[in-house]
């Protein structure tokens, strides 16, 4: 269940956005990202972290701060409520967004234009951003690491953006100074309501072709998210497990975790593919402006190098070293997170029933304080997710503190999908 607090995070974003640019035309104003006059490319390094594109930034001449790059968010977020004051930000304007489940209002600022500066001379333009007056996501609990925020489409409609996931840099400039790849395949896209998308084939395991239409989402941490499946009565795949895909300010997000045959990129395959599944129940309230199928994630797409251009209305694509991995989903039903002043202590926040961690009685605040004999504190959050992903029947030793008490388990990882 790794994945489970960015799409919740998601899911919520997308509401915050629309009523955003409902209140604020500042928002909505033209924003954009430059490279020195006298250069035509610009390289920006970026660290993939629990499938999370982590770049760093400075805003008003302070920093660096740890901003993930997200295709799939509207607008400049920042999530780290400390920031408000240490920006010093001049101008801001406190709204309250209400309706997003539970009759619960919730402030966030709007801020005026902020300086925003990347690696190699890269400058951001009258940059808004929207910042929660509370951190309701945790997205540093989940990184084990500091993070403050997401950027998106002011970035990727400014340049032409080459992403290379084999040594993990970033090229951009005009697109006529981005050179695409010599063998890969072109996907026409569009950019509608400050998203990309693109329509492609989905092949069920009954057979059934879905043509659907899929938001270009980096931060999406699944393969695919297909939204329609199950609202409009076509059905799940026959196998399938109940999940739980977040928890956000609309509430619960349930839903399915199960595979679909092939995912077509292109003139590219992929095969026995993961796929979440939202219940319709869940999304509801959704108030999206774009009817769309799903979202297309980053668990598909960092398996191939890409040039993502707004302007021309083209994603090109060309399979990695990754292409051929398997997908794997966690094996151990265990959602936890990074506690602790410095982020090391990983704590359990929820197990998955009938897991291989509900087997062996692990429940909610259960501390996860050694992995076969090695304190999790000498590893980092991906080798421990790592871990859980290995392979099913591995067995693994937990030394796990709970109510004062340590004790020693021995996990056995079960494939469920």
């Amino acid at each position: 269940m790794i994945n489970a607090l960015v799409v919740r995070f998601k899911y919520c974003l997308v509401l915050l956005i629309v009523l955003l640019c409902c209140t604020s035309t500042t928002v909505c104003a033209q924003q954009y990202f430059e490279i020195a006059k006298q250069k035509k490319r610009a390289f920006v390094p970026f660290h993939l972290l629990r499938d999370m594109m982590v770049v760093k930034l400075n805003i008003n001449g302070k920093g660096p701060y740890n901003f993930i790059l997200d295709s799939g968010v509207g607008i400049m977020i920042i999530t780290e409520p400390t920031l408000v004051d240490s920006l010093n930000i001049l101008n801001k304007r406190l709204i309250k967004i209400s309706g997003l489940g539970d009759n619960q209002d919730f402030d966030a600022y709007v801020t005026s234009s902020l300086r925003v500066t990347m690696a190699d001379g890269i400058m951001g333009n009258d940059i808004s951003a929207a910042i929660f007056t509370k951190d309701h996501f945790g997205l540093s609990n989940y990184a084990g690491m500091p993070i403050h925020g997401l950027l998106g489409y002011e970035f990727f409609n400014s340049f032409a953006v080459r992403i290379n996931f084999d040594d993990t840099t970033i090229t951009v400039g005009a697109p006529k100074d981005i050179r695409t790849f010599r063998r890969g395949s072109k996907v026409p896209i569009t950019v509608e309501d400050r998203k990309p998308y693109l329509v492609t084939k989905v092949l069920l395991p009954n057979g059934t072709a879905a043509e659907s239409k899929l938001i270009v989402d980096l931060g999406a941490g699944h393969p695919i998210s297909l939204e329609n499946l199950v609202s409009e009565n076509k059905g799940l795949p026959e196998r399938f497990i109940a999940a739980n895909l977040g928890m956000g300010l609309t509430g619960p997000i349930s839903g399915y975790l199960s595979r679909v045959d092939e995912v077509d990129l292109g003139k590219y395959k992929l095969k026995n593919v993961i796929a979440s599944f939202p219940d319709f129940v869940t999304k509801k309230n959704d108030t999206l402006s774009v009817k769309r199928d799903g979202n297309l994630g980053i668990d598909i797409l960092k398996r191939f190098n890409l040039i993502i251009d707004y302007q021309s209305g083209v994603m090109y694509v060309k399979p990695n070293l990754s292409f051929y991995k398997p997908f794997e989903h966690d094996m151990s039903g265990l959602e936890y997170f990074c506690g602790g002043d410095n982020l090391k202590h990983i704590i359990i926040n929820r197990v998955e029933k009938g897991s291989a961690g509900d087997d062996i009685g692990l429940v909610k605040g259960d501390e996860i304080v050694r992995i076969n004999f090695k304190s999790v504190q000498e590893m980092n959050i991906e080798e421990i997710d790592n871990i859980f992903k290995s392979h099913t029947e591995r067995s693994i030793l937990l030394d796990v503190y709970r109510n004062g008490v340590y004790d020693r388990l021995i996990l056995t990882l079960k494939r469920r999908i």
